[in-house]
């Protein structure tokens, strides 16, 4: 098939049957759990055929996929209102964080339910995975752009690691609210306000050239210690790698230029 012709999956009506299976296998996971839901069950209760589910979802795990990127698409329309008018880097990044708590909380018990498959290090949903990267890059480049709209700057050479940074702060906002009961999850609330403002602090520290070793180290930590991170971290390497050696390339040329005049 070339690139022409576009599969079913692009038409409408294909979206549509691929939403109806998404929204039927949320609500059997929130009423029966992520264990004991089968993509035979999802298929029956949406009306469509086993092979069609399949065919949309190739496993529950790619389900879950899909979850996580209706997620961050509704996140990134909900966080519109503060990263176009907020200038204050504190007050960007709680509201990115608030707006995540707002998105999430219907999915609250869902989320908990799977969540023991989640924090499996081998499983596909994990949020380091390689089958959540485009998920986890989406949200990271929310992080960018509160950084890039703040009055307070991020000096040049920490511009990459402090996304990935307040990515996993956010990820460690979503572990806390998982298994938060208190009413309207007013405790993860109260944790992203002021997780907001301790690293609206110390990325204002980290103008002070001595302290920025630190942020370097720890992100380094992170990288080595989390597969997702450490697989994104070797792309950037390799991309940062050409893009030197082409500006090599076109100063020796231009050098060869120079010299020929």
């Amino acid at each position: 098939m070339t690139d022409a012709q576009p599969t079913s999956k692009s038409t409408p009506k294909s979206e549509q049957t691929r939403t109806l299976i998404l929204e039927t296998a949320l609500g059997l996971f929130r009423e029966r759990g992520y264990d004991k839901t089968t993509m035979r069950a999802i298929a029956q209760e949406a009306g469509v055929s086993v092979g069609s589910a399949y065919y949309y979802f190739s496993s529950k795990e790619h389900l879950v996929q899909g979850f996580y990127h209706r997620i961050a698409a509704e996140h990134r329309a909900a966080v519109r209102s503060v990263l176009d008018t907020e200038t204050s880097l504190e007050k960007r990044f709680a509201g990115v964080l608030l707006a995540w708590l707002d998105i999430a909380e219907p999915y609250h018990e869902f989320a908990a339910q799977f969540f023991k498959n989640a924090a499996d290090p081998e499983s596909p949903l994990s949020p380091f995975s390689p089958e959540s990267e485009p998920a986890r890059q989406e949200v990271v480049a929310v992080h960018r752009e509160v950084l890039a709209g703040a009055r307070t700057k991020v000096p040049a050479e920490l511009e990459e690691s402090f996304p990935d940074l307040m990515w996993l702060s956010q990820m460690g906002l979503v572990l806390y609210w998982v298994f938060d009961r208190s009413q309207g999850r007013e405790r993860s609330r109260r944790l992203a306000e002021r997780g907001a403002r301790l690293t609206a602090r110390g990325i204002v520290l980290s103008r002070f050239r001595v302290l920025r070793p630190l942020v370097h180290d720890l992100h380094d930590l992170f990288a080595d210690l989390l597969p997702g991170m450490a697989q994104t971290a070797a792309r950037r390497k390799d991309r940062r790698s050409g893009e030197g050696e082409g500006e090599e390339r076109g100063n020796g040329g231009r050098e060869s230029a120079g010299s020929g005049r």
